[in-house]
């Protein structure tokens, strides 16, 4: 049976190399329900990533969909390479897309082909959120990838999630869960990042007051694309969660 159209989504992940557009693509297709294991680039498991050549270099080389559902949403995700030598294939890509998820990696910053694709998305308007990933390696560095973001992609980021702590788990304030800025409640890794199991909490005492101020920059940031946020906030109303949900993404 096909899909509704308005239930349907074409979403790209797009990256410099070794960014964790892969990995991201294989949690979403675990967690979704799509497979039942997770498989790692290096071990040439994973699911977009079929080619023998690609299994053999541990990278992507052709753009690869995969259909899965999400609530009732369908979702063709298209996992594309990162490596500068296939850029004309990451642009086929872009012109088939509803929107995209382009992944940073919070120890590199914005890379040369971060520019290359976000240069290609503003070429075919393609609507995109930033992912910062590997805030569990040493070296995260959350806030300075954000800034690199701002300045080098000439964009306005507006971070609708806050991390908790930054790098690998032996160290003692390690990553270990996200503050969700529209509910303010934190998001907890159960053991370490990696488990995929979260328990949901207060935002500690110690972060609150950042969490609230970025939480005021999101609103503020938000209530320009809506009148009825704007009325909000000026009447010092606390506005439900879902009118921020979705005044993010009509203004993606």
């Amino acid at each position: 049976m096909s899909a509704n159209l308005q239930n349907l989504r074409n979403i790209g992940v797009i990256a410099h190399i070794d960014a964790g557009k892969t990995t991201i693509t294989e949690r979403m297709l675990f967690y979704s329900g799509y497979s039942h294991r997770i498989g790692e680039v290096d071990k040439g498991t994973t699911v977009t990533d079929y080619d023998a050549e690609e299994q053999e270099r541990g990278i992507t080389i052709n753009s690869a969909a995969v259909k899965f559902h999400w609530k009732d949403v369908e979702i063709n995700l298209i996992d594309t390479p990162g490596h500068v030598d296939f850029t004309a294939e990451v642009e086929r890509s872009l012109r088939v897309l509803d929107g995209g998820v382009v992944v940073f990696s919070a120890r590199e910053g914005v890379e040369a082909q971060s520019e290359t694709v976000w240069r290609q998305a503003d070429k075919y308007h393609v609507p995109r959120i930033a992912f910062i990933n590997k805030m569990d390696r040493e070296g995260a560095d959350f806030f300075g990838t954000l800034e690199e973001i701002r300045d080098r992609l000439g964009c306005r980021p507006v971070p609708m999630n806050l991390p908790v702590g930054a790098g690998p788990p032996h160290v003692q304030e390690a990553f270990r869960g996200v503050i969700d800025l529209v509910s303010m409640r934190m998001l907890e890794f159960v053991n370490d990042a990696k488990s995929g199991r979260i328990v949901e909490g207060d935002v500690p005492g110690d972060m609150r007051e950042e969490a609230e101020r970025w939480r005021t920059h999101m609103l503020d940031q938000l209530s320009i694309h809506s009148d009825e946020l704007t009325e909000l906030l000026l009447a010092e109303e606390p506005p439900p969660e879902a009118l921020l949900r979705r005044v993010a993404r009509s203004a993606t």
